[in-house]
């Protein structure tokens, strides 16, 4: 009995003792954390996108112009059909455009079995000296990552030209949309629109006129660079677009993770949205941002986490590993769907409903970029 009662006793000492180490380890916690200047808060997790069980919906096929790599395709819906240009390439090593088209997003009806745009001609210039520059495989250039935007009844794109050997620059062509749907391929004569001697991938052009005003967005590293035209026929190969240097922007990279614009902009309820590709532990993810309507120079929200990264193995396993590299994206039936290259060889989609999205975005706090580099003129 005696030695019940001191069990007793010696228990509840314990539990004191146990009460009062906790204490302590509290008190010191809440000391710690005062004494800090900041206290790290976990960030708030983005929404992220679905991607479809159906990836890769466009694979590298037997056809010589694609038989090693189909990815970064451009997209655009009119009537219920999702038409596709994408990046192909094949036996030669080139970069050329192929087309595709689906109802439902998902799946693919129409894939014809030849390309549909191809460089015109060779874009080498005089004087430019050879560059350490390859972009999906595509050692002997051609025509990489197109963007499309439709306004009014032209269907412009936008298209990294590289050469193969010294220049990458943006060149611009358009079609009459009428032709496109019937697969007249008539393209325009393209244009290169920016500076001779500069690298640069990765332009866009809004799909409705900004203040009256054709708007190419070529940066977004180190704050959003916009060009206005009253009318793009004001490119005619003797003026160009000068964006930051090549180093800069690679400057910029570094301290932002920002690499460069994705799909053509869409307009919503909140302003623009962009999407864009960072670089983060060592892969390519897609995030979103929200522009102002008006003055899209002007960031209103921003997610604070990818709302895609590559995770599956078709993301992992192509040509460069841990890379998600969107170039078009549209809404149908309130439904955002975002096409994308896999590891520089599939294409894939993932999507989202759109008001899902917004509503993520919309609370976030309004995002500010760093004070943009002052382009330098010659």
């Amino acid at each position: 009995m005696i030695i019940k009662k001191i069990g007793k006793k010696i228990k509840k000492r314990l539990v004191r003792e146990k009460r009062a180490i906790l204490k302590i380890r509290l008190k010191r916690k809440i000391t710690t954390q005062q004494g800090k200047k900041k206290v790290k808060t976990k960030k708030k997790a983005s929404v992220r996108l679905a991607k479809s069980p159906n990836n890769p919906i466009i694979s590298p096929s037997y056809y010589s112009w694609e038989t090693r790599a189909t990815f970064n395709p451009a997209a655009i819906e009119s009537n219920g059909k999702i038409h596709l240009l994408y990046r192909a390439i094949g036996e030669d090593d080139s970069s050329v455009l192929g087309y595709a088209s689906s109802y439902d997003g998902l799946h693919i009806e129409d894939r014809p079995t030849y390309s549909v745009y191809k460089r015109y001609r060779n874009y080498i210039e005089k004087g430019n000296r050879s560059i350490d520059y390859i972009s999906g495989g595509g050692w002997s250039g051609g025509c990489e990552d197109p963007r499309l935007s439709l306004i009014d009844d032209t269907l412009y794109m936008l298209y990294t030209a590289f050469d193969g050997w010294g220049s990458v620059r943006i060149a611009l062509t358009s079609i009459k949309f009428k032709d496109f749907k019937k697969k007249k391929w008539n393209w325009e004569k393209p244009v290169l629109i920016s500076s001779p001697g500069e690298m640069n991938k990765n332009w866009v052009l809004f799909p409705e006129k900004i203040n009256g005003k054709y708007s190419i967005l070529h940066g977004i590293s180190d704050g959003i660079l916009i060009d206005y035209f009253d009318d793009l026929k004001e490119l005619d190969g003797s003026k160009f677009i000068r964006s930051i240097s090549h180093e800069d922007r690679e400057e910029a990279i570094r301290k932002t993770g920002i690499r460069s614009v994705g799909p053509t902009p869409i307009k919503t309820k909140l302003g623009w949205l962009i999407l864009y590709h960072i670089s983060e532990d060592g892969k390519y993810k897609i995030k979103a941002m929200i522009l102002n309507e008006k003055n899209p120079t002007e960031v209103l929200y921003r997610s604070e986490s990818p709302i895609l990264e590559p995770e599956e193995d078709y993301e992992n396993n192509g040509i460069a590993w841990g890379v998600i590299y969107s170039c078009g994206a549209v809404v149908k039936n309130g439904e955002l769907f975002v096409y994308y290259g896999g590891s520089d060889k599939f294409v894939c989609v993932a999507s989202i409903m759109l008001e899902e999205l917004l509503n993520d975005l919309r609370q976030d706090k309004p995002a500010k970029l760093k004070k943009r580099i002052k382009i330098k003129n010659k």
